[in-house]
């Protein structure tokens, strides 16, 4: 009768050879792992990680719906199972009952941020402590928007700098909980730049110059909750996830001149048109010797510039590069991240400039949405994710 299975006699069949071949990748591999001790992020805390951390190379975006007759309940223990497997696996640690312990070993930066969707409060009986800004963002007229990459009851925002460190957490943290919820969609992500410098859109363009600072005291007012409003939410924040669009096959038609006066910025340095270095304050009042504006108020910088000082908000965003529809040459665009501690008040009223006119609107188009309420972090070790909002 065959064997039911592979047996370690079976794979070791080589005997004295196949040892010997083992002994050495095991001593390389331990001496890798030697020469380069795992780097890590910390867990527990009073924000959850992945936000004021410096942004890494990849990242996963998760959208799960809970499924018919989940509640309050089973949510907890879906948010319970996820703080225990992300507080391992962030820290090298493997997740429990996976089968692939060995993929823990490098976490490479790896953070795990949790989000509350709209939904959720209504299925866990809690409308009630629902934000006043968690909905679903107002139709936009440049908007094409496929469900396929929108709206979600969870999130999980998955980041490290490698991609099979962010394959495999994704995976541990959705498969540990397929009987209480179900896979929406998934968007990946990449960003690639030199130690202190911006990253680079797949549009060639410098993004991400104008941004809060972790650690200073506008970012902490204008990004994380105080709890004023929603106690639960006290150090929390919110998230909106667009996934724009770029066409860059028209784009390529543009010549570096008009490229950089339809964002505003220079191709070479990032730098405002009416500047020389990248992160110069723009001079949207300076004209040319004929008297024509510098940096043109149809540019991207132009209409995104903050016109208060509430309107401001962290961008984390991500270039995506999927494969394209049959015909077609890219399928390409941004994961475009915003964090504020209000949607309404910060992330709208730019939204609505850009959509009413912005000179890039020719070349991108929103074709996903979604908001979330970011729970605060767990403190210290025996709490869990949303533990303000479901012990309330």
């Amino acid at each position: 009768m065959a064997e039911p299975r592979l047996s370690r006699r079976r794979l070791l069949g080589g005997g004295a050879a196949a040892a010997g071949v083992a002994g050495i990748a095991w001593g390389a591999d331990r001496l890798t792992a030697h020469e380069h001790p795992p780097v890590t992020e910390p867990f527990h805390g009073p924000h959850q990680a992945g936000i004021t951390t410096a942004p890494q190379q990849h990242a996963s975006f998760v959208a799960l719906d809970v499924k018919p007759g989940v509640g309050r309940e089973d949510i907890v223990g879906v948010l319970k199972i996820w703080t225990g497997d992300a507080a391992r696996l962030t820290q090298g640690r493997p997740a429990l009952a996976v089968t692939e312990p060995e993929l823990a070993a490098r976490p490479a930066r790896l953070t795990v941020t949790v989000g509350f969707g709209p939904r959720l409060f209504t299925v866990a009986g809690l409308d009630s402590a629902r934000p006043p800004w968690l909905s679903p963002l107002p139709a936009f007229a440049i908007d094409r928007l496929d469900p396929a990459f929108c709206d979600g009851d969870l999130l999980l925002q998955v980041c490290a700098d490698e991609a099979t460190t962010v394959a495999h957490a994704v995976r541990a943290l959705c498969r540990s909980v397929t009987s209480l919820v179900s896979v929406r969609w998934v968007q990946r992500g990449f960003r690639d730049a030199p130690q202190g410098q911006s990253m680079r859109n797949l549009m060639g363009q410098v993004d991400g110059t104008v941004n809060l600072t972790p650690g200073t005291a506008a970012f902490d007012r204008l990004v994380f909750d105080d709890g004023r409003t929603r106690a639960w939410l006290a150090g929390g924040t919110s998230l909106v996830l667009r996934r724009i669009a770029m066409h860059l096959d028209t784009w390529d038609e543009l010549d570096a001149d008009g490229r950089e006066l339809t964002v505003g910025r220079r191709i070479a340095s990032g730098a405002p048109l009416s500047g020389t270095h990248e992160f110069d304050e723009p001079d949207f009042t300076a004209v040319d010797a004929h008297g024509i504006p510098v940096i043109p108020p149809s540019s991207h910088i132009a209409r995104a510039h903050h016109t208060s000082d509430t309107d401001r908000f962290l961008r984390r965003g991500y270039n995506y590069d999927d494969a394209p529809a049959p015909g077609a040459t890219s399928n390409s665009g941004l994961l475009f991240t915003a964090y504020q501690r209000d949607i309404d008040t910060q992330y709208l009223p730019v939204q609505r400039r850009l959509a009413e006119f912005d000179a890039l609107n020719t070349w991108t188009t929103p074709v996903g949405s979604a908001v979330f309420a970011l729970p605060p972090g767990v403190p210290e070790p025996g709490g869990y994710l949303g533990q303000t909002l479901f012990d309330s």
